[in-house]
């Protein structure tokens, strides 16, 4: 090949490509990296201006009063036409003093250049298609510390986040009372608006909330790589309860915080949420007719249930009888197994559940090494039990 050629190759390769191999798009997408590396450094700095001088600063002041102790970005890939791009990034958070794991949330990151500088600047900065809003999406967020709790809030008042506060400080010594693994004792609660900003934090719909007064966000089967648990309340719901439901709602919540490591997919719900609720009600002096009045009915009515609950019972989108039936015949199976072979036992039934790889198997051998007993046994005393305590 001649060399007038092989240079027009090569400039044919650098309009496309680049010469050396390296691609339009990975130049984009390092550059893209670099301004947000100084946009997160500038965060964890509380410098407005610097953050400013990456782009839009709409939304930095919704942050400030949050006690970070890590923000970072990663950039997935960046789609660039001309002077504007869109980068897929992975943002990644750690609150000082609460989460041993980052949150990560998608984003989507829009930016433009200086066609003169040559420099990207950040023009928006928003949840990507499949991720749930953070809660500075949502506006300027309140915080407010407990001994054993930090609770943030949007459009809530600071007395209001006060009292949130104190359940969850409640709560925490209640739960580490019962459950005897190790965990960090402390929870982040999220407090939004209403009902809507609760279902964009968690991106679904408000539809699938609407009567559930608060879920506990984080991934199970782990602890220290596991990311951050959020507690997250439906303020209009949470709002309906009494002082006693509002009480064993954070209890509950802060218990899946606790047995989180422990929670595995071998663990069927009917374990997982009685244990919670168990944890709840747990010296609150109610009995179990008090506690269960939608399985007390059908007892009555003589439609006990003849098999413990499935997870396809716990969907939210059940009918309200139904799932407040499944919650309730799970809490009351634990609540059996600690009656009947005590507290302790209980926790290493959870644990032995948890510790298997599969959900195959998982309950039977746990019924078997720790409580001595088998499927059909352990399904005949819930049933009595049942009918003993609702009868």
């Amino acid at each position: 090949m001649s060399g007038f050629s092989v240079v027009a190759l090569c400039l044919l390769l650098v309009a496309l490509v680049g010469c050396g191999g390296r691609t339009a798009t990975d130049r984009s997408s390092t550059d893209v990296q670099r301004v947000l590396d100084r946009r997160a450094a500038a965060v964890l700095a509380h410098d407005a201006a610097a953050y400013a001088r990456t782009g839009t600063a709409t939304g930095f002041g919704n942050l400030s009063a949050i006690p970070l102790a890590a923000w970072s970005y990663r950039v997935r890939g960046v789609e660039r036409s001309g002077d504007t791009a869109t980068a897929d990034v992975e943002l990644r958070y750690r609150v000082r003093g609460y989460d041993r794991g980052p949150v990560s949330a998608g984003r989507t990151v829009r930016l433009s250049r200086d066609g003169t500088a040559g420099t990207w600047t950040v023009d928006s900065d928003r949840p990507a298609k499949e991720s749930g809003q953070q809660p500075w999406d949502q506006g300027a967020v309140r915080v407010v510390r407990g001994t054993h709790s930090l609770v943030l809030g949007v459009g809530q008042s600071t007395t209001a986040l006060r009292r949130f506060a104190d359940l969850a400080d409640r709560a925490v010594p209640a739960v580490s009372d019962a459950w005897d693994g190790d965990w960090s004792r402390r929870v982040v609660v999220v407090v939004p608006r209403s009902l809507e900003g609760m279902a964009g934090l968690l991106g679904s719909p408000a539809s699938s909330y609407r009567g559930i007064a608060a879920v506990t966000t984080g991934e199970t089967g782990g602890r220290e790589h596991a990311p951050a648990d959020r507690i997250i309340v439906n303020p209009d719901a949470y709002g309906l309860l009494g002082s006693l439901g509002k009480q064993v709602v954070l209890t509950h919540e802060t218990t899946h915080v606790a047995t989180r490591a422990d929670t595995t997919s071998a663990t069927p719900l009917w374990l997982s949420e009685g244990y919670a609720d168990w944890v709840g009600y747990r010296g609150s002096g109610r009995t179990a007719a008090q506690a269960a009045p939608e399985l007390a009915g059908a007892v009555a009515e003589g439609r006990a249930p003849a098999r413990l609950p499935t997870d396809e019972d716990f969907g939210f989108t059940a009918d309200a009888e139904a799932l407040a039936r499944a919650y309730e015949g799970g809490w009351l199976a634990c609540r059996m197994i600690a009656e009947q072979w005590g507290e302790d036992r209980l926790d290493a039934f959870y644990r032995s559940v948890g510790a298997h790889d599969d959900r195959a198997g998982a309950v039977e051998a746990a019924l078997h090494e720790v409580l001595g007993t088998t499927p059909d046994d352990f399904t005949a005393r819930w049933r009595s039990y049942l009918r003993t305590r609702l009868g």
